[in-house]
């Protein structure tokens, strides 16, 4: 079981900036072996014919104090070795600071640090994160510090707010989960991620809009397609990993509503009202039934050493997903490491009182058995909910489910106890992942 702290020790001391170049893979050691041979070929040309021209022509008394030929021959070369060596370090040095000045800003790490970091998130493994909302997009801001092989899977359901408007108006899907998730996963500078992200609080046609989804908007219909969209949106941005849709088609949730009063079941249509309506969730299903999964999802999914569920509204921000058959399918047939991530709150009108073994019970009951290997949930109770939002119950009790393993570790953000703290919850995943088989990431 992890550790409650969900922390693993810190690295030994030659993990120190200045060694960092010395780590193996970090694809900078050969490039200066090979330097080194050959500024070592270069001196021992230059010294064959100093040499000579020493031996060759007659040299005024000078040369001899200059040469250092009153120390013995093996202190002199350990002298102008040492020498070299320093000269050589300083220069190298100050060429990069000079060269890479442009590129660098103010207050950023070493050179090194993000040279390291890169190479290890290279050989991270390959993570398939799937579902929708904030909960989606606070795993991927925590997963992309330890592997830049991530493909979020996002639900194409969403047709509440700013991303319901554009897709009514526009015909496109939704892109409000994207945005988010793009933003979760930018390496780029944070004031553009703040643009990306800015909500617009006035004006015609504009209140409610965020730029991002307007920008996702316009270059749907620059590039002709929203799956092109996403990629040169997170290229703006650069994006660790891929954004892709769990399909391309335009999909509407729908959701049979147990009214505890009346006993009678109602259908209710669309994502946004799902929770606004009253009564108990007993099924969701989308319309179409059977819609295309997109193939490049399939094809990550097939692929991943990882794939995670959650976190995030049960049935409409997962289950969407899975209820593309293929989906489901793909995950199933996986021999990746497969985690379902409980929420850490219960959500009012979707999964009010339910324990952990309720929302896998509730996944099973849609999708079937078999499509998680393990749970992850919190299991730091001792919080204050005062100050959360209307939608939020509860806390999640960490029930064992039947049938599957339930990992638990302290994973909130201290500050909203109600949501899941990304670097927590990144690390117990990677540490699941490792004692499942598999090579955790950097720290």
């Amino acid at each position: 079981m992890i550790s409650k702290h969900g922390r693993s020790k810190p690295h030994k001391a030659w993990h120190t900036s200045a060694w960092k170049w010395l780590v193996p893979g970090i694809g900078i050691k050969r490039w200066l072996v090979l330097l080194f041979f050959g500024v070592t070929f270069l001196a021992l040309g230059v010294a064959y014919l100093l040499v000579n021209f020493y031996r060759e022509q007659a040299m005024p008394p000078v040369f001899y104090y200059i040469t250092l030929q009153f120390i013995p021959r093996l202190a002199r070369g350990a002298l102008f070795g040492l020498l070299g060596i320093g000269a050589f370090v300083v220069a190298l040095i100050q060429l990069n600071r000079s060269l890479l000045a442009p590129f660098m800003r103010p207050g950023s790490e070493p050179v090194v640090e993000t040279v390291y970091r890169h190479r290890q998130r290279e050989r991270g493994p390959k993570v398939v994160a799937i579902g929708g909302g904030t909960g989606l997009s606070t795993l991927l801001r925590g997963l992309r510090m330890y592997t830049s092989n991530i493909t979020a899977i996002v639900t194409v359901a969403d047709d509440g707010g700013s991303s319901g408007r554009l897709r009514r108006e526009l015909g496109v899907l939704p892109p409000g989960d994207f945005r988010n998730c793009i933003a979760a996963l930018a390496d780029s500078e944070s004031l553009t991620t703040q643009l990306f992200q800015y909500r617009f609080t006035e004006g015609k046609g504009l209140d409610g809009h965020s730029f991002g989804n307007l920008f996702i908007a316009a270059m749907a219909a620059v590039t002709g397609s929203f799956e092109s969209a996403l990629v040169e949106s997170s290229r703006v941005l650069a994006v660790r990993g891929r954004i892709l849709p769990s399909t391309l088609q335009n999909v509407t949730l729908m959701a049979d509503l147990r009214q505890e009063v009346e006993g009678r079941v109602n259908r209710v249509a669309g994502e946004s009202r799902i929770t606004e309506s009253g009564g108990y969730i007993e099924r969701v299903c989308l319309e179409p039934g059977d819609v295309r999964a997109y193939p490049e999802a399939i094809r990550a999914i097939l692929e991943a050493d990882m794939i995670i569920l959650g976190p995030g509204s049960l049935y409409t921000s997962i289950m969407p997903n899975l209820l593309v058959r293929d989906i489901a399918q793909a995950t199933r047939a996986s021999r990746a490491t497969k985690i379902y991530v409980c929420n850490v709150a219960t959500q009012h009108g979707e999964t009010d009182y339910y324990s952990t073994a309720d929302h896998v019970t509730a996944l099973e009951r849609h999708v079937g058995a078999g499509l998680v290997d393990a749970v992850l949930a919190n299991d730091r109770m001792d919080v204050d909910f005062s100050a959360a939002p209307s939608g939020v119950g509860g806390m999640v009790e960490p029930s064992h489910p039947e049938g599957l393993r339930l990992v638990t570790a302290d994973l909130i953000d201290v500050e909203h106890p109600w949501r899941h703290d990304s670097r927590k919850l990144a690390q117990a995943v990677m540490d699941l992942y490792a004692q499942s088989g598999g090579r955790a990431g950097i720290n």
